[in-house]
């Protein structure tokens, strides 16, 4: 009998509860490998929505740049996302209390800055310690001072960062168009890359083949980088086929999109079809700031965010899903759980979003950013219909489930080389 190897893993993230893609990851990722037997501590901020935590209660105080802050708390943030104290001193305390085996890092910049991967070498020095520290590669934030390879100003993808010139970033106000942001991020990149830290890192995985492309331009990088795709739940049929939203049902059918509300995620050229197509219903699932550019079209039905059973309904109930990206996407969920669900994708040209889609069979890919190209594919299918094998296509195409990705996950984290 083949006897499992009990390992004490601590899960790093900023945020501690359901927030985004990286959020969904860590928290369903911790579940299954308690599941599996295996100790499961998690460290971050503290907030009252955190979801996940560990047994000494050590968190970092809270800082969002969004939120009703002091202006005295703000005041100090450029001083606190360069370098922080307190998280160095408070992983340190948690290493020492806990002794992980592994030590897997996901989000951290901004808010628990690198200054956490200086404890974990520190720790690991000082106690003569095997044990690994991992990243998984959300972003290209270990290459881009912006992190997502993303001109907010001109609302154009750019790689001018990459070999360490992130002088650039300034240059094109990356960061939220903003001149002191992009300095700040700037500055921070350099401080870091200066001080080599990020060759505490003994794997990188990256959840696509174009996010190891990105981050294999850094010497440093290269030959720790791994591609392991993102999981995917098993495929579960909703419970009803009846479709109601806040009391009021959706239309037979209709091409949805659900996700993040925001400029780089392609929502205004998305919008700007909508308004052309007037016959066609579109459902939008999800939240963000360009929220308010949804009110008042008549043929665009906003539901909010959804997840879970009700995430699944409305997901299957569309003639196809869009993700019209117009930043360079890693390994989105969102394409994933339609392919699942049985429903096609149609997807922008962007990033790791290619690796997702075959053409012709789970979907259709377009150009990123191009209006014309994506009404005109719009219309054709709508008007034609879609096939059948497409839907067959979908469900016979095979994501790794958690358990997979888990075993996969388990053997990077014992050390053992995976292709």
């Amino acid at each position: 009998m083949k006897v499992m190897v009990i390992m004490k893993i601590l899960l790093v993230n900023k945020f501690l509860y359901p927030r985004g893609g990286a959020e969904t990851y860590l928290i369903k990722l911790g579940a299954h490998l308690t599941e599996r037997g295996h100790e499961v501590q998690y460290f971050g901020m503290s907030h009252p929505k955190n979801t996940v935590g560990n047994a000494w209660n050590i968190e970092t105080a809270p800082m969002d740049f969004h939120d009703g802050s002091s202006m005295t708390e703000k005041l100090s943030y450029p001083f606190k996302i360069i370098r922080s104290k307190e998280a160095n001193q408070k992983m340190r305390t948690l290493l020492h209390a806990f002794s992980p085996d592994v030590v897997h890092v996901n989000n951290f910049n901004y808010q628990l800055t690198p200054s956490i991967l200086e404890a974990a070498e520190a720790y690991r020095t000082e106690k003569n310690s095997q044990m690994r520290i991992l990243y998984t590669a959300h972003d290209s934030q270990l290459v881009c001072p912006g992190h997502l390879l993303y001109n907010a100003e001109q609302h154009t993808v750019c790689e001018a960062c990459l070999g360490g010139h992130y002088g650039n970033c300034i240059k094109n106000r990356c960061i939220h168009g903003s001149v002191l942001r992009s300095a700040l991020g700037t500055y921070e990149a350099r401080y870091w890359k200066r001080r080599n830290i990020y060759r505490v890192f003994d794997a990188i995985l990256c959840p696509s083949a174009f996010m190891k492309r990105i981050l294999d331009t850094d010497p440093l990088l290269r030959g720790r980088t791994v591609v392991l795709r993102n999981f995917v739940e098993r495929r579960q049929p909703p419970v009803s086929n009846s479709i109601q939203i806040q009391g009021e049902p959706l239309p037979s059918s209709y091409v949805l999109y659900f996700g993040r509300y925001a400029e780089e995620k392609g929502i205004r050229t998305l919008i700007r079809v909508c308004t052309s197509c007037k016959d066609i219903p579109f459902v939008f699932a999800g939240d963000g700031p360009l929220a308010p550019l949804l009110s008042g079209i008549p043929n665009v039905r906003n539901v909010g965010f959804l997840d879970g059973e009700a995430l699944r309904r409305v997901i299957a109930g569309a003639a196809f899903t869009i993700c019209p990206s117009e930043c360079n996407e890693n390994c989105p969920f969102s394409v994933m759980e339609s392919i699942m669900a049985g429903v096609p994708v149609l997807g922008a040209m962007r990033g790791g979003l290619p690796e997702l889609i075959e053409e012709g069979k789970t979907g259709w890919l377009f150009e990123a950013g191009n209006a014309a190209a994506l009404q005109a594919r719009i219309r054709q299918l709508w008007d034609s219909g879609i096939p059948d094998t497409y839907h067959k296509a979908c469900k016979a195409a095979q994501f790794d489930d958690l358990s997979l990705y888990g075993e996969k996950l388990l053997a990077i984290y014992k050390g053992i080389k995976t292709k």
